[in-house]
Formats: C-alpha cells, sequence, structure tokens
C-alpha cells in the first residue's frame, strides 16, 4: 500500500462542514487509530477518488441504524478519517487506511448528484479529539486488564500479538480493541461515543465481562 502524507496539521476551521460517509454496520473509528478498508463499490471507488482531489482528505465513517418502523438511518455520532494510504489492485478494488482524525455529529444528509452520502456535520462537541497528544487514562490497570482480555480471546479462540499490547499506550489499546473486538454495532457505537478515554476502557471492560459471564452483548449497552 502506497503511503499518504499524514503530517497535515488539521485544525478545527480546517474542517469541512460537508463531508462524504461510508455508512457501514460494525465499524467504527476513533481519533488517532487507523482503519483499514477494502473498497470495491462502484459509488465507494468515486469517493475515494473525489476525496484525494480535496485538502483535507477525510471521509466520515457513520454506522447505520434500523428505526422502530423499520427505517434506515445514520446514527447520530460518527469519526472522520483522513486518508493516509492507498493502493488499487488489479480488478480496480482499492485498498484504503483511514486515520481517525475527529468525532462529528450529524446534522442531516445533503441532497446532491455524488453517487455516495454526503451529511452536514457539526464538530463542536468533539474539539479535544484534533490533540495530537494521545488521551491518557490514569487509573489504567494494565495487568488486570490483560489478564482480562486473555480470557476473552481464548474464549473466542483468537489470538494476538501480546508483546505489542504490552508495550501499546492506553489510548492505542484501549481504541484499537474497541475498534477490531466482536462486538454488536450498538455496542460500538456506545464505545465511539464515550466521552473519554476512561469512559471507553471502563464499557469496553463492562462488555468484555457481560461476555464472559455468558451474556449476550447487545444487552448490555442499552
Amino acid at each position: 500500500m502506497r503511503p499518504m502524507s499524514s503530517d497535515i496539521m488539521i485544525s478545527a476551521a480546517d474542517l469541512p462542514e460537508i463531508i462524504p460517509v461510508f455508512p457501514l454496520p460494525g465499524a467504527v473509528m476513533l481519533p488517532r487509530a487507523k482503519l483499514p478498508l477494502h473498497i470495491f463499490e462502484p459509488r465507494y471507488l468515486a469517493m475515494i477518488e473525489d476525496c484525494m482531489k480535496t485538502k483535507t482528505r477525510l471521509i466520515g465513517m457513520i454506522q447505520p441504524r434500523e428505526t422502530p418502523d423499520g427505517q434506515s438511518r445514520l446514527h447520530a455520532i460518527g469519526c472522520a478519517g483522513r486518508l493516509t494510504g492507498f493502493s488499487e489492485t488489479e480488478d480496480g478494488r482499492y485498498m484504503i487506511t483511514l486515520t481517525g482524525i475527529s468525532r462529528f455529529r450529524l446534522r442531516e444528509e445533503v441532497q446532491g448528484f455524488t453517487p455516495y452520502r454526503r451529511c452536514l456535520v457539526d464538530w463542536q462537541d468533539f474539539s479535544r479529539d484534533l490533540s495530537r497528544s494521545e488521551e491518557t487514562d490514569p487509573t489504567f490497570d494494565r495487568k488486570a486488564f490483560l489478564g482480562l482480555l486473555g480470557r476473552y480471546l481464548a474464549a473466542l479462540n483468537l489470538s494476538t500479538d501480546w508483546g505489542s499490547l504490552k508495550e501499546a499506550e492506553a489510548e492505542t489499546l484501549v481504541n484499537s480493541l474497541s475498534m477490531l473486538c466482536p462486538f454488536s454495532p450498538e455496542d460500538k457505537q456506545a464505545l465511539l461515543e464515550a466521552p473519554s478515554l476512561v469512559t471507553r476502557r471502563e464499557t469496553l471492560v463492562t462488555l468484555i465481562e457481560f461476555f464472559l459471564r455468558g451474556g449476550a452483548a447487545d444487552e448490555v449497552v442499552q
């Protein structure tokens, strides 16, 4: 994959009011985390091509949701990422990497002539996301957390690189697991919307503990 420049400092003034969005259930992105994506639908191939022509190269990841009456809508909160990696396969598909920049609150969908969806968004509730410094978790007990994670992965018959996990900063560890663990879309949305790293880590622990007790994950967060 060809890396693309990611050293631009994006300030609040640089954030556009309208961004293209990629609605994908079960996929969330968090600030400073990286999300690899495989793009093959024609409308999203067009979205990537248009995105690369912009200064900020931002794409919003947002989960769809179903209303009680069966209508398909978008969740109120998503996260925008900067396109920082790109490659094209021989059959015309794109492999990309998005690096999380900031969460946003959806105001409304914008009607237009693009084949992909675009939204008018508000960034003001998430100004802290723009910091280049990782968020800290002063009460993080790494040993206890990794012990719990080990039981969770064993229950799922999954393996991991424990060396990397032991060395990762708290934000990198918690945010990566929030994105990668096979939780329900509703639970992933709760992790995305957590107001702080501490709250996200506590929510993550609750989800893992509930799973290990044999509960259904979607009963945890209402």
